[in-house]
């Protein structure tokens, strides 16, 4: 069989590129290495799969360049994404908090079997169990050998796919294949590391994070760059929760960044207008209102909550002041990429051509989704990339 294309990978990328292929009267192969695809949809959003954002922009991106994205979303926007599952699999989205998407059936596997349907109606191969293992160019073509249930096979064509994701989650078939072969073929690639992931500390305030493990707080978490409004969350290793992850996308080795505990107060405030009443209440109690006993209690270890407001020295402000909005965390590191939700980095995009995502230096080779250097903040915006991407590359097979 010819084919127009094989695409590796059957996540959120591959399964656009291969649908929309399908649906300009293109055939496609889709090699996917587990036995089903769409793996990492399934399980994305606890199983809901939010699948778009409508607040999407270029500042929802971490990039060494992402006004590469200025192409990809001004050809494939929030709209069509919406459009392309309410057509296609009578999906309706609910936005949940801060533009967030979802099926409203709340089924991941409503999204992917939008897919499933499309490729099998437009006579698409997939084969499942199929694992990448190599790539090497003859003359205009391309030979892929891959592994398909145990048995070696060779595979030609003019144009290559990769949609093989990038390196989180590694029991789900997650590698950096696509990232060799990139490098092979004389791409260059920004340096990866996790993203979107949790972060540990250690040292003399690790016990304090464990005694806390299982406590969310809403939070504004801000460095020089960036800030985040979202809950975190106290693990016994660390912090969690959607504005960790978020701030970890630009989070580097060896770097601070803050917590602001009360983001919608001023604590200052808060001390001046109980000093005006007769400040005959404690620390603790002021801050009751706000937090659990638990963490008023815990912050006992940073601020003298039991003394009474009347007594608060100049110092004894300025101290509970910047521990309450400006507190002070430096960590020891992450929890890799089996806890990431993606991968930051990739393969540069300055190498592709911004409306097919086709190498500069070989034609009919195509990388498209997380392997590429665009990673998206949490809330939806890295499927808004694959959906873009996918469809990018199908217009060029």
């Amino acid at each position: 069989m010819l084919y127009d294309a094989i695409i590796i990978g059957g996540g959120a990328c591959g399964l656009m590129c291969a649908a929309q292929a399908g649906l300009l009267g293109k055939r496609v192969l889709l090699l996917e290495k587990n036995d089903k695809v769409g793996a990492k949809i399934l399980i994305s959003g606890g199983g809901r799969c939010n699948f778009t954002n409508t607040g999407t922009s270029l500042e929802n991106f971490v990039s060494d360049n992402p006004h590469f994205l200025n192409t990809a979303f001004s050809l494939w926007t929030v709209e069509d994404t919406i459009d392309f599952f309410r057509n296609f699999g009578q999906i309706e989205g609910e936005e949940k908090t801060l533009g967030q998407l979802f099926p409203r059936s709340n089924k991941a596997k409503d999204i992917v079997h939008v897919f499933t349907k499309l490729l099998y109606e437009t006579g698409q191969d997939i084969w499942l169990n199929t694992e990448a293992k190599s790539v090497v160019k003859e003359g205009d073509t391309y030979v892929l050998t891959a592994i398909r249930d145990g048995r070696e096979q060779k595979l030609q064509t003019r144009k290559l796919v990769f949609a093989s994701g990038g390196l989180p989650v590694a029991k789900l078939g997650a590698s950096d294949f696509a990232l060799r072969i990139a490098k092979q073929f004389g791409l260059s690639v920004i340096p990866t590391a996790p993203a979107l992931v949790p972060l540990t500390i250690t040292g003399k305030d690790e016990r304090w994070y464990a005694e806390l493990a299982g406590n969310t707080i809403f939070s504004r978490v801000y460095n020089d760059r960036i800030s985040f409004e979202e809950n975190i969350l106290f693990t016994h290793w660390g912090l969690s929760g959607p504005a960790i992850l978020q701030i970890s996308s630009y989070w580097r080795p060896g770097e601070n960044f803050f917590i602001n505990l009360l983001p919608h107060a001023d604590i200052g405030d808060l001390i001046k207008n109980e000093r005006i009443i007769g400040g005959k209440r404690t620390i603790g109690q002021l801050l009751q209102p706000y937090f659990s006993k638990k963490i008023v209690d815990s912050l006992g270890k940073y601020l003298p909550i039991h003394l009474k407001i009347a007594s608060l020295s100049k110092s004894d402000a300025l101290l509970i002041a910047e521990t309450v909005h400006k507190f002070k965390v430096k960590p020891a590191g992450d929890k890799g990429y089996d806890k990431a939700e993606v991968m930051r980095g990739g393969i540069a995009t300055t190498e592709l051509d911004p409306r097919t995502l086709e190498s500069k230096k070989n034609k009919g080779l195509y990388f498209g989704g997380e392997a590429v250097d665009i990673t998206g903040w949490l809330g939806g915006y890295n499927f808004q990339w694959a959906w873009a991407s996918g469809f990018l590359i199908a217009q060029d097979l």
